[in-house]
């Protein structure tokens, strides 16, 4: 099975709506998993996370697990355009795994949760891809072919799925919709490159 890592930070729960959905997406495809991990949050005061499970939901994600996924989701809330402190730690972390190449060549998708239309959602889902481009990760977009994407009166963007929180406190269902059809088609990407590099059955 290819695996598929989704991880996001979330404060008031749009943002792991988003993931769920974008799981689900990733369990449509066969020969996908999807694996949820959030990260926890940051402080002054700790170089470390406060404590090692948190309360409720996910667990928090790990390097391994990121260096055994197959593909990846990430997720944050936008803040003032860019990625909310927490996700940065976490991304800031992988310094190790840009050193031995882990995540090149492996797929990757964003999404974001703002509280108004013109909060930052497009400038917060590009500079969640330049870690990702530095690691030589395949950016996964949606394009116009995706009928919510036009359809669209909240969140959703080519760049990654997302959500408004002003205009509505649940994902509406283009939301929902195109958060699913981010996670098919990392997945699917994701499949595709497996199968591309197994090897071929020898004739005969």
């Amino acid at each position: 099975m290819v695996e598929v890592l989704v991880v996001y930070y979330s404060r008031s729960g749009r943002t792991a709506e988003l993931a769920r959905a974008a799981c689900r997406g990733i369990e449509s495809i066969d020969g996908a998993e999807s694996v949820l991990r959030t990260v926890p949050p940051v402080s002054a005061s700790s170089e470390a996370a406060p404590q090692r499970v948190p309360d409720q939901g996910p667990p928090y994600a790990t390097l391994e697990e990121l260096r055994r996924a197959d593909a990846l989701l990430l997720g944050s809330p936008t803040r003032f355009g860019n990625m909310a402190a927490p996700l940065k730690y976490f991304i800031d972390s992988t310094s190790a795994l840009w050193l031995e190449g882990a995540l090149a060549g492996k797929p990757a998708g964003v999404f974001t949760s703002t509280q108004t239309q013109h909060g930052g959602q497009e400038s917060t889902l590009l500079t969640m891809m330049l870690p990702l481009l530095h690691h030589g990760m395949y950016l996964v977009g949606l394009p116009y072919t995706e009928p919510a994407l036009t359809s669209t009166r909240g969140g959703g963007t080519p760049y990654g799925a997302s959500h408004v929180a002003g205009a509505h406190s649940a994902l509406s269902e283009d939301e929902r919709a195109l958060a699913q059809a981010l996670g098919r088609r990392v997945a699917q990407l994701a499949v595709t490159l497996r199968r591309a590099a197994a090897p071929a059955a020898p004739r005969g």
